[in-house]
Order: structure tokens, then C-alpha cells, then sequence
């Protein structure tokens, strides 16, 4: 189970959604100035999360029934409650984005294809699983892209390069909200995977298993979403193309992850002894949540609508 369930006031951390909303008029493509690749490398998340963490709460919402763990059962819920949340939030973006005449819909349909035809709910091509192991590997593979969340999670609340870089308060509002609420709940889909997962042997070596396909995958998912991104932006015209020579220029910048940071995350995910923890600070997500001008906006409108007891 979660060894970090606590912030610090001693008290079991609860993982609750929070009903955020954004305000995207204002935000412009190219929203850390003068850096396209950047932008667009980052801009992937809003192509993969909308299905992603739809399919997310499904399969957490089948393996339910599995769960007997009171504790864990109210963080699942909590996660999917959040990660509903994600999913809504980056789909305004994407409609911003489509009025701004950069549409991604030839792109978002091959995501649709990968969460809901090949990772839906039968496998895919006909595979025979046994009855109920299928629901455990989709179940490791949220766990496997959990483990990325929560890293790049912790990333964007470290990146004071975007501040510097002039990057639009709203869309860093939008990725800090998210990042932080990604580390709150970095160990829930693995603690159930783990709760759900069978003998130990098997549980483990589905565990590896995943993430060696998942590596690829998102790799794969990342890269042709950065190049559909570029080659699909207006403004550019068709001047730029997506390469590694840019992104590690940005990287080089602080404004977008190190390999390094990322490659790290997978060796640490194969130690048997491994929790996820341990990725990131609790304290520093809890911190932004609490400075967060969309997360305040969104604690203010519950208080006004919860009458104070007596009334």
C-alpha cells in the first residue's frame, strides 16, 4: 500500500477531485514565446489524455469489484474522480486549439484506436486471455503510464525555465494543476494493480512486462504527435519540421524534460522492492495545489456552495 499518505499535519492524505476550469482566450499558439518545438513536444499531453485518462476510469471502474481494501478503494475513486477531471480539461484544449485553425482530429482518432480497439475491453486481434487476466494487463499498463504522470508531473512543478521563458500563466496553471494532482495520486493504479495482480511471480512479471511495451509506445505516441503538431501549425506554415536536434535544444533550456529524468524512471520501476511513492514531493505538489489560481477558484465555489453547519 501507499508508504506516503500523508503532507505533513500528520493526518491520511485524501485524494479528492477538484473542479477546475480555464480560460483559454487569452493564451496563444505558440505559448512559451519564440519556441515552437517546445511548445508542440509539450502540446502532446492534450492529444493523449483526453482518451487516455478516459480509459483510464474505465479500467479502473472494471477492476472495482476486485478491490477489497477499504483505504484503497476510496483513493481509486478518488483517482478516477481526478482523472476525469484531466480528461475534460485537456479536451478544452484542444477545441482551443482548433480555433486557432490547428486541428487535430486525423491524430486523435489514432489514440481513440490504441485505448478503445486495442486496449479496450476484449483483447485485441482476438487474443485468448483467461477469463479476467486481460482487466489485469490494462490494469499494469495504467500502472506502467502512471509511473511517466508522475514524473513528468513532478517535472513541470520543478521547470522554473518556463517561467523565465515567458510562458502563458494559464496553460502553466492548467500543467501545474495536473502535474501536482498526478503526484498525489502516483501510487493508486499501482498499489491496485498490485492489490489485483495474483501470485507474486506473475504479478511481477506482468508488471516489467508492460512497461517494456509501454517504453515504445509512448515514445512512438510522443514523437508523431510533436511532428503532426508542427507540421499542422499555421503559423509556421510548414517552415519547421519536428527533430531531435530542437528538442534536445529545448531540453537544453529546461523546457522540457531530460532524457535523463525520464530514462531513470524505468529502472527504478523494475526493482521488485520498487513504490511509486517515492517519485516526487508530496509536500511540493500539495503547495501548488494550495497556490494554484484555478484550484483556488474551484475550492472558493465549493465553500460558497456548501451552506456552514447550522444553517
Amino acid at each position: 500500500m501507499n508508504t506516503d499518505k500523508q503532507a505533513g499535519d500528520g493526518e491520511r492524505y485524501a485524494i479528492v477531485p477538484r473542479r477546475v476550469s480555464f480560460d483559454w482566450h487569452g493564451t496563444p499558439l505558440h505559448w512559451i514565446p519564440d519556441e515552437p518545438t517546445a511548445t508542440h513536444v509539450i502540446n502532446v499531453l492534450h492529444l493523449l489524455l483526453p482518451a487516455g485518462e478516459r480509459w483510464f476510469v474505465k479500467v479502473l471502474k472494471e477492476g472495482l469489484p476486485l478491490v477489497t481494501d477499504p483505504e484503497l478503494l476510496k483513493d481509486v475513486k478518488g483517482f478516477m474522480g481526478q482523472e476525469a477531471t484531466h480528461s475534460v480539461q485537456h479536451s478544452h484544449v484542444l477545441d482551443h486549439l482548433a480555433e486557432q485553425r490547428l486541428n487535430t482530429d486525423a491524430y486523435i482518432r489514432r489514440v481513440d484506436y490504441l485505448f478503445e480497439k486495442l486496449l479496450g475491453e476484449k483483447p485485441p486481434w482476438g487474443i485468448p486471455f483467461p477469463a479476467g487476466r486481460w482487466l489485469l494487463y490494462r490494469l499494469a499498463f495504467v500502472a506502467a503510464i502512471e509511473q511517466f504522470t508522475a514524473v513528468l508531473g513532478d517535472w513541470v512543478l520543478r521547470a522554473e525555465a518556463l517561467d523565465r521563458s515567458g510562458s502563458d500563466e494559464v496553460m502553466l496553471d492548467l500543467l501545474r494543476w495536473h502535474g501536482a494532482e498526478e503526484v498525489e495520486h502516483r501510487a493508486v493504479a499501482f498499489d491496485m494493480y498490485e492489490h489485483c495482480g495474483g501470485p507474486d511471480a506473475l504479478r511481477y512479471a506482468r508488471r516489467v512486462g508492460t512497461m517494456c511495451v509501454t517504453v515504445p509506445v509512448l515514445l512512438w505516441l510522443w514523437a508523431s504527435g510533436a511532428a503532426y503538431l508542427i507540421r499542422h501549425d499555421p503559423q509556421l506554415a510548414g517552415r519547421l519540421r519536428y527533430s531531435l536536434r530542437e528538442h534536445n535544444k529545448a531540453m537544453g533550456k529546461g523546457l522540457l524534460p531530460t532524457w535523463r529524468e525520464l530514462g531513470a524512471a524505468i529502472p527504478r520501476y523494475f526493482r521488485r522492492s520498487y513504490h511509486p511513492s517515492r517519485e516526487g514531493s508530496l509536500r511540493r505538489a500539495v503547495d501548488y495545489l494550495a497556490a494554484s489560481p484555478a484550484a483556488r477558484a474551484a475550492a472558493d465555489t465549493v465553500s460558497r456552495a456548501t451552506p456552514e453547519r447550522g444553517e
